[in-house]
């Protein structure tokens, strides 16, 4: 797995293979065609984008950081590529995708970045990108297959969540120190 810090503010991927914009009004992300449900079920190789902010979170946090994660399933369903991408936040200290429906909290089964020493500031733009395979997958998915995992994206029950922390007791005192997550999005 790779992570990358760039500078570069990103939030609509545009130049990604297999996915097209529609039409979207100035200032808005773009829509990419995923298919439906992702265009895991039967059209492998498609992208999807999620979304990520405070509202999601359980329970919403007031920050004005936001994020999103680009999802590409191969076509063989062997493997996820991924990149996260975010804006005005600090402390970002790992990142998850948790298997749980949307308005609760569950469990971690797959790092998508970190975990990294607390306090590290402000990061905008891509700070990570890889392949997830099955031998990536621990807690609820430890030892499934990459079906299993797109099973729970098909129901609506997985989502991505970046956790902060600053490094100061006590937690949760605001932007940048969330550590049970401040940006979420549901992957569906």
């Amino acid at each position: 797995m790779k992570t990358i810090a760039s500078s570069v503010l990103t939030l609509g991927i545009f130049a990604l293979s297999g996915c097209s914009e529609s039409s979207t009004p100035t200032g808005s992300l773009p829509v990419f065609d995923a298919g439906p449900h992702l265009g895991v079920v039967a059209n492998g190789g498609k992208n999807a984008a999620v979304p990520l902010s405070g509202a999601e979170e359980v329970p919403a946090r007031a920050t004005r950081a936001r994020g999103t994660a680009v999802f590409n399933l191969s076509a063989d369903g062997d493997e996820l590529s991924y990149r996260l991408i975010v804006a005005n936040i600090e402390n970002v200290v790992q990142a998850h995708i948790h298997i749980g429906p949307a308005g609760q909290n569950g469990p971690f089964g797959v790092f998508l970045y970190g975990p990294v020493p607390p306090g590290g500031g402000r990061i905008d733009g891509v700070i990570a990108e890889g392949t997830i395979t099955a031998a990536n997958f621990v807690g609820p998915l430890a030892g499934l297959g990459m079906d299993d995992l797109v099973a729970h994206i098909v129901a609506g029950n997985a989502y991505v969540n970046a956790h902060t922390n600053d490094g100061v007791a006590p937690a949760n005192t605001g932007p940048g120190d969330f550590p049970g997550g401040e940006i979420r999005g549901q992957i569906q």
